[in-house]
């Protein structure tokens, strides 16, 4: 090469291209770095439609009137209680549970609560968000819900409830029992995930409190839940909330912080997991303008919103690398995907070659990865794309036998997807 003239990054082929002006030509080089390459070869593996016999209950998909209704399924996951059955939970406000059996059928719905839940298809973040059980369900029946409160309209609810005591197979929506509210100013960047860590607590995921640029600075301010990841004891109670703080909450002793906070400095985590073999919890961050981030959840992480964005500065007072940060394992920019869909590491029997792959994907583009990190090189050694048909990819879920699932919207009600072998 005589006469470079620019640098471009071909996001399609993992490499970069420089033009040589005098020869006229453009030069591709790879963008590997000796003795840190990733492996970017494709799966073999292809998409296919899970359960795709399955109706679902009571629901109307306007086919009759002609208003398109797509059943719109946000979680998916399972009880821990041995019963063989998948629950899967839509934006609108109802948790549909089923057998464990690519044959099924038909749903029974668990619990409806579309009164008390706010969605819109122009305000496409609020809605039924999260889902997860007790680790002691099977004798508890405990079970925790995240919701948008359609009577407050930029409210979000976190929640108990319990199974009926008549009916193992139907929730009592009468044992609804508020644990924590919190208000945005915007309907965006809601967050919604909950899930149960390997230490029993509870771990909450909240965006930032949307609109753009975090115009209050949530991410960085320890006195706002917002744009953090709480951490709370279910099983206790406080002096003044229905639940405990774990006594090694990172801020527990930081004047003017909110104790239930583990994590901060993130802008719209989409979404949160913990592998169910190690412990580790993984936490997807949606970007603003350029880049979307992987990240291992740490006690007390500051992700870097809104001082950054990934590894990037952000906005006038940005920063880049620094030692108050905790620094992402991964990140792609929007010549790539424009939209981070978080899943779960793969710990499934299936599917061998996926073991201990973290599963994610791009709502955008409705590309998908498997991506594996090394524990001892504390570095990615893997990220290869999956075979995909182009949906936009709203969430991932995990059932008991630790099989992956990712949900899209569905005018037909097919939304759930599965990955098999290559034919």
């Amino acid at each position: 090469m005589q006469s470079s003239a620019d640098l471009t990054f071909d996001g399609a082929n993992n490499r970069f291209l420089v033009p040589d002006m005098k020869a006229g030509t453009v030069l591709p080089f790879s963008n590997q770095v000796p003795g840190w390459e990733v492996d970017v070869t494709p799966m073999k593996l292809q998409v296919e439609t899970a359960f795709a016999n399955l109706k679902w209950t009571g629901w109307d998909s306007g086919e009759d009137t002609g208003k398109v209704n797509p059943l719109r399924p946000l979680v998916l996951t399972h009880a821990n209680d041995n019963s063989k059955r998948t629950f899967v939970a839509t934006q609108q406000g109802v948790i549909h549970s089923f057998p464990d059996d690519q044959s099924a059928k038909e749903t029974n719905i668990f619990l409806d609560i579309q009164n008390k839940v706010l969605y819109n298809d122009k305000e496409n973040e609020q809605g039924l968000l999260g889902l997860t059980f007790h680790p002691n369900y099977k004798t508890n029946g405990e079970f925790f819900v995240f919701y948008t409160d359609k009577s407050k309209k930029l409210e979000n609810v976190v929640c108990r409830y319990r199974v009926s005591k008549d009916d193992p197979t139907k929730a009592d929506p009468k044992s609804e029992e508020e644990l924590l509210r919190v208000s945005h100013k915007y309907w965006n960047h809601d967050g919604g995930t909950l899930c149960f860590g390997p230490d029993g607590f509870l771990y909450i995921v909240l965006g930032d409190g949307g609109f753009a640029d975090d115009p209050d600075d949530n991410g960085q301010a320890l006195d706002t839940l917002l744009g953090k990841i709480l951490r709370i004891d279910i099983n206790g109670k406080g002096e003044k909330t229905p639940y405990a703080i774990p006594k090694d909450n990172p801020f527990v002793s930081t004047k003017g912080a909110r104790p239930e906070i583990f994590a901060y400095g993130l802008r719209n985590p989409w979404r949160m997991s913990f592998d169910r073999k190690t412990g580790q919890g993984w936490v997807a961050d949606v970007g603003q303008n350029l880049w979307e981030e992987i990240n291992l959840l740490e006690k007390g992480g500051n992700y870097g919103w809104r001082r950054r964005e990934s590894q990037h500065p952000f906005a006038a007072n940005g920063t880049g690398l620094k030692a108050d940060f905790t620094e992402p394992i991964w990140e792609y920019n929007h010549e790539v995907g424009k939209s981070i869909t978080g899943g779960h590491v793969y710990r499934g029997k299936l599917l061998p070659e996926l073991e201990g792959h973290y599963i994610y994907a791009d709502y955008v583009t409705g590309k998908i990865w498997a991506l594996k990190y090394d524990e001892k090189q504390k570095r990615v050694v893997a990220n290869r794309p999956i075979a995909e048909k182009g949906f936009p990819i709203m969430s991932f879920g995990e059932d008991e036998n630790g099989e992956v699932y990712f949900l899209t919207a569905a005018p037909n009600g097919k939304g759930i997807s599965r990955f098999v072998k290559s034919k």
